[in-house]
């Protein structure tokens, strides 16, 4: 049993974790944790690395249920993540091939974070051809397993060794001024590789 966290844009390491099993189990009884992947990405902008971050509605000291965190519309971070990302990613190979597919999901009001975490893993889902069955957890997950729920991490301390995954370079919209930069969301992945994003995916498990 492959055990993972809801993630928003998740990385590339997340999704090659779909295309090793036929079945993953996605957390949906943990409480909400701060700066990790569930409501982060990263991609790669002309001035290198840029996180992308879905701001929350907290409650100072309370612990919060995943299912139940809100999106906080108190800045207007659709717009800067979607102008980012047009910004990074307008002369890459597929822009105009993935636009009208993610643009709708920076204008539509989630009021749940996991409602668009979800929405957008299952759009990522027909776009890469990925069957694995998703799962989501009846309680929460204690142990067992292959748990992956804070293993893939924006925090390198936290960020567990992982034997069943490789870094396969690819081409990247500013290779010409930076070297590789592994770790990035999957959109970096299929704005700069499109059809053969699924290909890289299967090699990097090997």
């Amino acid at each position: 049993m492959m055990l993972l966290s809801t993630a928003y844009l998740g990385n590339i390491r997340y999704y090659s974790k779909f295309l090793m099993e036929d079945s993953v189990i996605i957390e949906a009884h943990e409480n909400y944790q701060k700066q990790s992947y569930r409501n982060r990405c990263r991609i790669l902008t002309a001035n290198g690395i840029a996180d992308l971050t879905v701001p929350v509605i907290k409650n100072s000291g309370v612990k919060i249920p995943i299912k139940e965190v809100r999106i906080d519309y108190g800045k207007n971070w659709q717009h800067q993540h979607w102008y980012s990302i047009m910004s990074a990613y307008k002369n890459s190979p597929y822009y105009d091939y993935y636009f009208d597919t993610f643009e709708p999901f920076f204008r539509k009001k989630y009021k749940f974070l996991w409602d668009l975490n979800e929405e957008l893993r299952a759009e990522i889902f027909k776009i890469l051809e990925i069957n694995c069955e998703v799962r989501y957890s009846e309680t929460f997950e204690n142990s067992g397993g292959y748990d992956l729920r804070n293993a893939i991490s924006p925090k390198g301390r936290l960020n567990a060794p992982d034997p069943h995954f490789r870094n396969v370079p690819y081409y990247q919209v500013f290779s010409e001024k930076y070297d590789f930069f592994p770790g990035l969301s999957i959109i970096d992945l299929l704005f700069c590789e499109g059809p053969n994003s699924v290909e890289i995916l299967r090699e990097s498990t090997k």
